[in-house]
């Protein structure tokens, strides 16, 4: 018994330590969802995957041109009857033309997935959707589970059938 556990305490010495999953969550129209949805694009470093419903909001555009102008390997996934109109027509524009791609997926009734996957490791998720709107009139909600790469790895699987059903913007 004796040497199982000083091997054990010799392996646990040798392992360095991982970050353990943290969660935080934000309210709309209060301001903290639209705050944290920007914090967690302005902290990716190599890739973000997002999927949305509803596509309008600048402040979101913005941040995701600045992580793309940054090196950060960036594309969306966005319902095709959400976003029909001019301001989400707007929103594309921007984000094609600052080299982003985005695909229009239009196979189900509705694509209402609203997640942002960064770095393979964080997933923000919730009610909110990427608009004015629910910036500052819905009661929406936006959790971010970060440093957990199997729940990552499960959205971006998800994420990749959603991007192979689609069709450039």
């Amino acid at each position: 018994m004796k040497k199982v556990l000083g091997l054990c305490a010799m392996l646990f010495c040798a392992t360095p330590a991982l970050a353990a999953p943290t969660a935080q969550v934000g309210f709309s129209p209060e301001g903290t969802a639209e705050t944290l949805v920007l914090s967690v694009i302005d902290s990716a470093k190599s890739e973000i995957r997002m999927m949305a419903y509803s596509f309008t909001a600048q402040d979101v555009v913005a941040a995701l041109v600045r992580a793309k102008e940054r090196g950060v390997n960036v594309a969306l996934v966005l319902d095709e009857r959400g976003n029909r109109d001019n301001y989400s027509q707007r929103a594309i524009r921007r984000l094609r033309e600052a080299g982003i791609p985005v695909r229009l997926d239009s196979v189900y009734a509705i694509q209402h997935d609203k997640v942002i996957i960064t770095d393979g490791r964080n997933v923000e998720t919730g009610s909110f959707n990427f608009t004015h709107a629910a910036e500052h009139k819905n009661s929406e909600n936006a959790v971010v589970i970060w440093d957990m790469p199997s729940l990552a790895g499960a959205f971006l699987d998800h994420w990749k059938i959603r991007w192979n059903n689609g069709h450039d913007a």
